[in-house]
């Protein structure tokens, strides 16, 4: 009883690790929950203590993710260690969050990357003249509506949605070389993906561990 007392009396002379989870869907619905969890955090936590996301998403719309990221960002801002902890995947909108952190530390099979912008949809154009189908679509401004799933789609519709995609995927860099500057964005922003050893030599990781492993590290000297 003694030495389990002097263990936890040791515990509580290190930081405060504060532990959450983020298992993010196609448009990052977890985020409603993240920021309010963040926002308790920031007002008790103490300068230099950390927090561990265990974060798995394989991503999704941009605005959903940005807004998730943008609230890790806010742990950082308020002086806390940020280490994300990714088991299965953080691709895409996932890998946006994870880069933030000061640190990732991913299972060697887990999936990372896929730094890129992706949009696909159906056109019923010919199927609708087929069947002497009428569709038409009014708008004001030139760009309202570029490609459609009903009208007809001609090349500056295509040229214009492409624009906007690469602009997408350029913002997208920019906010990785904020976070993680020791990126060569060449070899990894091309929308590709990479298993967990894989990641690390190409620097989208910094460490092989589970999260499991990580976190038994921590409680080892610190109040978990």
């Amino acid at each position: 009883k003694q030495a389990l007392k002097d263990k936890a009396k040791g515990k509580n002379k290190g930081q405060q690790v504060f532990v959450i989870d983020f298992d993010g869907d196609i448009k990052a619905s977890a985020v409603k929950h993240l920021r309010e969890e963040i926002s308790t955090l920031i007002s008790t936590a103490n300068e230099g203590d950390e927090v561990v996301v265990r974060l798995e998403s394989p991503g999704g719309l941009v605005h959903g993710y940005g807004l998730a990221a943008a609230q890790l960002a806010r742990l950082k801002d308020a002086g806390l260690k940020l280490t994300v902890c990714v088991d299965k995947v953080a691709a895409s909108g996932g890998y946006m969050m994870a880069c933030v952190a000061d640190n990732i530390v991913a299972a060697p099979f887990a999936v990372i990357g896929s730094i890129g912008v992706v949009s696909q949809l159906p056109n019923f154009h010919k199927w609708l003249k087929n069947h002497d189908v009428d569709y038409e679509m009014f708008t004001a401004g030139d760009y309202k509506r570029t490609v459609t799933v009903f009208g007809e789609n001609d090349a500056k519709d295509r040229a214009k949605y492409q624009a906007e995609l690469e602009q997408t995927h350029e913002l997208f860099k920019h906010f990785v070389n904020r976070y993680r500057s020791v990126l060569d964005l060449d070899k990894v922003a091309t929308g590709e993906h990479w298993y967990g050893e894989d990641a690390l030599h190409l620097n989208l990781v910094d460490k092989l561990q589970t999260s499991d492993s990580y976190l038994l590290e921590l409680m080892a000297n610190n109040e978990v």
